[in-house]
């Protein structure tokens, strides 16, 4: 992407992040006595970014996605667990099912697919279940997944580098006014920005 392009969408694109909880965390035993934060990695991007961590990427309905576009942004991504190693076993195949479908929807509106990215973390649910029976946990090499969240990001800010503006954003969604935009969770997802 070109410099004068990525210095322009500084101050003015959005983004929506959606990202499972269950990604990038290292294995850990489940106890009912106490419920761990996620662990999700901080995606340096630029622009505002509307980050929803959702309890599982299977959670996210076409609606929510499509709802990102009309209130005015630009790119959307979804980060979702490798489809062997997601924590409630379907949850990653629905989700590439579920965002295939928002892409097809998107291509025939006219507002292009590319400007939903779709990618995967490796997950936790193996390592989880080898904690949880007093085996060490495999997980993945902190360079490794260093290196998948930057490729990530690339992949995102080359979707926005590619994607004209969101027609349907006006001028006031784009730019954050006065402070800190309002949140407005997924269901059974917290929100935050970046």
């Amino acid at each position: 992407m070109e410099e004068g392009r990525l210095s322009a969408t500084r101050e003015t694109d959005r983004i929506a992040l959606f990202v499972c909880a269950h990604g990038a965390r290292p294995g850990r035993k489940p106890t009912s006595a106490e419920r761990a934060r996620p662990v999700v990695p901080g995606f340096i991007l630029p622009g505002r970014v509307d980050r929803v961590i959702l309890p599982c990427a299977g959670r996210l309905q076409p609606e929510h996605l499509l709802k990102a576009f009309e209130s005015g942004c630009h790119v959307v991504a979804v980060v979702a667990c490798e489809e062997g190693n997601c924590h409630h076993a379907e949850g990653s195949r629905r989700c590439t099912l579920r965002v295939g479908y928002v892409r097809s929807l998107l291509e025939k509106i006219g507002l292009g697919e590319g400007r939903l990215v779709l990618a995967h973390l490796p997950g936790s649910a193996l390592e989880d279940l080898d904690v949880s029976e007093g085996r060490p946990a495999a997980g993945t090499h902190p360079d490794d997944l260093a290196a998948r969240i930057e490729g990530i990001r690339k992949e995102i800010l080359e979707a926005l580098g590619n994607s004209p503006p969101n027609p349907l954003a006006r001028p006031s969604s784009c730019a954050p006014a006065g402070g800190a935009p309002a949140e407005a969770p997924a269901p059974g997802g917290r929100a935050g920005h970046e």
